[in-house]
């Protein structure tokens, strides 16, 4: 069995509650969970009960989503959200920009890690052509020029391969730079990246089980540390159809995702 470790990313699950995420992570083969964070529902009660359903349930987390900067005045949910990561004990937060002005998302981003200073919290830049931070090299760009231990880079296996990253990308990245990664496949053919709506909706509803898709998801995983903690981002219209149960949902995942790891030795 590999040794790799695999988290349950909360996009797998778009219709949880923050409760059925921590139950499907505890219900399944994972070795982390994931927290969806929602600005308009999460209050710091929710906060306080996710936190000791977590410890009651065994779950430890990898990361919450997402901190999602926006042109404009620096938002203070950004900042909350480092607070709240730290406070539920995850290893990262997920953040991605739509400030297209690239000093405004260095600065706010940097505020972040700023905060994040000795909470354990990894922040974590994820490139896309869905977002205003497109390539890897425009994420490189950005934290080359942010300073601290908490600043981290995510590579996503579908962003990375739809914005035209290499393996060779990956491998030049520098490795205190990566905290975790997420991998998924994907039908080979992408959709037309001028066409916004399709681009999120390869996203978040075409994605395919590891190893069942045609990405160089193998190419993706060689290149990046053994080591690094992979929460996998199924997000799937097909497997949300086939499994409306949560947790055989996750338990799935799970399956799949460590079928392919094994046979890779």
């Amino acid at each position: 069995m590999t040794c790799r470790q695999i988290s349950l990313a909360a996009g797998i699950m778009p219709e949880a509650t923050p409760r059925q995420l921590i139950e499907a992570a505890a219900a399944s083969d994972f070795d982390f969970g994931g927290m969806w964070v929602e600005r308009e529902t999460w209050t710091p009660a929710t906060t306080r009960a996710m936190r000791a359903q977590a410890r009651d349930a065994g779950v430890e987390l990898l990361d919450c989503e997402v901190a999602w900067i926006m042109p404009g005045a620096p938002d203070p949910w950004l900042t909350e959200l480092v607070e709240i990561a730290a406070e539920l004990r995850a290893k990262n937060l997920l953040c991605v920009s739509s400030d297209p002005d690239m000093a405004a998302t260095t600065a706010k981003f940097q505020a972040m890690v700023d905060r994040a200073k000795g909470t354990g919290v990894r922040v974590n830049l994820e490139f896309g052509i869905f977002t205003e931070v497109k390539t890897i090299q425009m994420a490189r760009s950005i934290l080359e020029n942010v300073e601290g231990e908490a600043k981290a880079l995510l590579v996503d296996t579908l962003h990375w391969s739809r914005s035209g990253a290499t393996a060779e990308d990956l491998a030049a990245i520098p490795r205190d730079w990566l905290s975790y990664c997420q991998p998924c496949d994907a039908p080979a053919q992408g959709p037309d990246l001028a066409n916004f709506d399709a681009v999120i909706d390869d996203a978040i509803n075409r994605r395919m089980p590891l190893g069942q898709g045609g990405l160089a998801l193998a190419a993706m995983v060689d290149a990046l540390p053994h080591h690094l903690p992979m929460a996998i981002e199924e997000r799937s219209a097909a497997l949300r159809e086939a499994f409306p149960d949560l947790n055989q949902r996750a338990r799935e995942v799970a399956r799949t995702s460590r079928a392919w790891l094994a046979a890779r030795g």
